[in-house]
């Protein structure tokens, strides 16, 4: 075995970038692990878990770090070679600077001109700060794709940019279209009427492909990050970011989307939406809340179109109920909250989880646990030394492998769109099948977000997984009770 641990100066890249090159460099023949990121404490502190000895490392967060374990160096030299590819593509997408081109502004400051409406900050937490605050000094709004922040210092950066008259989404806000533009990861959706204020990344493309799917487009998907309708943070980016929808003349009916919010926070925002001219619709997650079907159907009401069903690849046939476990893997957390709220009124047996939902017992850094279970693979107990499971799947393929034997249904949510793995089927069918065949009354059931012009091909992706012997639906919701369907013992 042979460890390659090197530091690039005069290089950088985001952390989204940087993730997909790891994926690429992991994915390589030969190669066993991989990080490829900036040369942060955070950062720093993976590589002795992943077997690098770091004694003598110098490097600073302004340094690329690339540590490769591979079986000899052929497989090294093949790893260089993808990460070499994998940062050009990067320079190709205007992520980073070096090798013989233009350096990259050293500031936000440096980077912001006349022309400039939003900057997107996307650097470890301790120094995505600073670099929010540049921002909103120069009177542009931002968003803020950094974890890592303190709550303080979001409240700070949050009353900062409402008294310049700007917004901050974030922090580790995921998600967000902007004009037309995706941020983070999105996915591919026509402009239309529909603006949505969202502190839920994969909810808000969840909702934006069931619109799409139903024809109807959208203006601006503004994230404002998981914490906003905290009861700390107390809504300061929704309430803003619905103002600013509420002036949007392209805007006709705005959305605000959530994972359970605090219940104060909540009462706030609604009567923020009650007081708006243009009519607002609240998507709070939790018990006795429609899901995110529903609403999508209530939006085509309002707007006068007709409601249709979301585009499904079913079991053919159906397969017939059965007794056992149903173990829910996924990568959206939003996705995973959803389908959890869904199954625990539908099962008789408790469900364990890690998401915020009706749960009845908490599944705490574990990803497995008896009777029924639904875990959130992109929780932080999960992601540390690897990339988020939208892009890195590595850790799913292992569970997935794992509870084939004891589970009687598998459901699963597969998230497309710019950012997310480029051909995700290509691992999951390969899997579906190994897994079916060392159980043969094994269901698999997916939740697929996607829209039809993603790149990964929605349709294409829905035909492996279903050739696969999976069956798929576009809305998570229904998965998820058609999932809690095939489990004996349902609720009368």
């Amino acid at each position: 075995m042979v460890h390659h641990l090197t530091t690039r100066t005069g290089i950088y890249a985001d952390s989204v970038s940087l993730m997909q090159v790891s994926q690429a460099v992991t994915t390589t023949d030969g190669v066993q692990a991989a990080l490829v990121a900036m040369g942060t404490p955070v950062n720093l502190d993976l590589l002795p878990g992943m077997g690098f000895d770091v004694d003598g490392l110098d490097a600073s967060p302004s340094d690329l770090v690339v540590a490769i374990r591979a079986v000899d160096d052929d497989a090294v030299a093949a790893g260089l070679d993808a990460v070499d590819a994998g940062l050009a593509a990067t320079r190709g997408r205007g992520g980073g600077g070096g090798f013989g081109v233009a350096p990259a502004p050293r500031t936000t400051t440096d980077a912001i001109d006349d022309d400039t409406t939003l900057v997107l900050v996307s650097t470890p937490g301790e120094h995505a700060v600073q670099e929010a605050r540049d921002a909103i000094a120069a009177g542009v709004d931002v968003m803020v794709f950094s974890d890592h922040v303190s709550i303080a210092d979001e409240i700070a950066l949050k009353d900062a940019a409402h008294d310049a008259g700007v917004l901050v989404m974030g922090p580790d806000a995921g998600t967000a279209i902007v004009g037309g533009v995706g941020l983070g990861f999105a996915n591919v959706v026509a402009p239309g009427p529909v603006g949505i204020v969202a502190a839920s990344g994969t909810g808000a493309q969840h909702l934006t492909c069931l619109l799409d799917d139903a024809g109807i487009g959208v203006s601006h998907v503004l994230g404002v990050g998981g914490r906003d309708l905290s009861a700390e943070v107390g809504g300061r980016a929704t309430r803003d970011a619905l103002a600013l929808l509420d002036d949007d003349p392209a805007t006709e009916l705005v959305v605000v989307l959530s994972k359970p919010p605090d219940d104060d926070v909540a009462a706030t925002i609604r009567a923020a939406a009650e007081a708006a001219t243009t009519p607002v619709r609240t998507a709070f997650l939790g018990p006795g809340h429609d899901d995110l079907t529903t609403v999508a159907a209530g939006i085509a009401e309002h707007l006068g179109q007709a409601v249709t069903s979301p585009a499904s690849w079913p079991a053919d046939p159906p397969p017939p109920p059965r007794t056992g476990r149903l173990v829910g893997l996924f990568a959206g957390g939003t996705l995973a909250t959803e389908a959890a709220l869904v199954v625990v009124d539908l099962l008789s047996d408790p469900v364990t989880a890690n998401v915020a939902s009706a749960v009845t017992a908490s599944l705490d850094g574990s990803v497995t646990a008896d009777g029924h279970v639904v875990v959130d693979l992109g929780e932080d107990d999960f992601t540390v030394g690897r990339p988020h499971p939208m892009i890195d799947q590595s850790l799913r393929l292992e569970r997935i492998a794992a509870e084939a034997t004891a589970a009687a249904v598998l459901l699963l949510d597969v998230v497309l769109g710019h950012g997310a793995h480029p051909d995700p089927a290509a691992e999951l069918a390969p899997a579906l099948v190994a897994a079916r065949d060392a159980n043969p009354d094994l269901a698999v059931v997916v939740s697929l977000c996607g829209s039809v012009g993603d790149p990964q091909d929605r349709d294409a992706q829905a035909a492996a997984l279903h050739d696969a012997g999976a069956a798929v639906f576009l809305s998570n919701a229904q998965a998820a009770r058609v999932a809690a369907g095939l489990i004996e013992g349902l609720r009368p």
